[in-house]
């Protein structure tokens, strides 16, 4: 468990024990893959063009360091799981709502009252690629969110169950053969 800083009714800090959550976050391999991820310096990325609110929420409000990642490969040939990252740093201002020329750019936005977050991920090692129809073959990750019909978000939580019962197959299983 991980221990996190929160305020008392009179302002005064105090010691929470607060349990690692864990989340799903999807990259354009074309933007930042697994391997891009493991590259960088000190094997960490900032997850910058977060433009979804819910998503915005998850990983502004609720994110911490420490917490697991599921490192989620989407809109490419073969999406699915490819590795396992963590949340290395607490959120903060997305820079490239700032930048004119990025593709993320929002001029309603302002570094006073910035609109949009990011958090540093730390790329801990590449999998062996856990797909989606993978996912869909187990029963018991029926409700993970990211196989819910018509979700898109860029960012989901998943249980602690469900990070057990993925983790487990990714390392206890061979990919099933096409």
């Amino acid at each position: 468990m991980a221990r996190s800083p929160t305020r008392g009714a009179a302002g005064c800090n105090s010691t929470a024990v607060r349990s690692v959550r864990y989340w799903l976050m999807k990259s354009e391999p074309g933007e930042c893959s697994i391997d891009d991820a493991l590259a960088a310096p000190g094997a960490t990325v900032p997850w910058t063009g977060v433009r979804n609110y819910q998503a915005r929420n998850f990983l502004r409000d609720e994110m911490h360091v420490g917490d697991g990642v599921l490192f989620y490969h989407s809109s490419c040939a073969q999406p699915g799981i490819a590795g396992i990252a963590e949340v290395a740093s607490k959120p903060y201002p997305d820079p490239t709502q700032f930048e004119p020329k990025s593709e993320y750019f929002d001029a309603g936005s302002k570094a006073k009252d910035p609109r949009w977050f990011l958090v540093d991920v730390r790329a801990l090692r590449k999998t062996r690629l856990v797909s989606i129809a993978e996912l869909r073959a187990e029963e018991k990750l029926a409700d993970l969110l990211i196989l819910r019909r018509g979700n898109r978000l860029s960012i989901t939580p998943v249980s602690a169950e469900h990070w057990r019962l993925i983790t487990r197959r990714i390392v206890t299983r061979a990919a099933p053969a096409a």
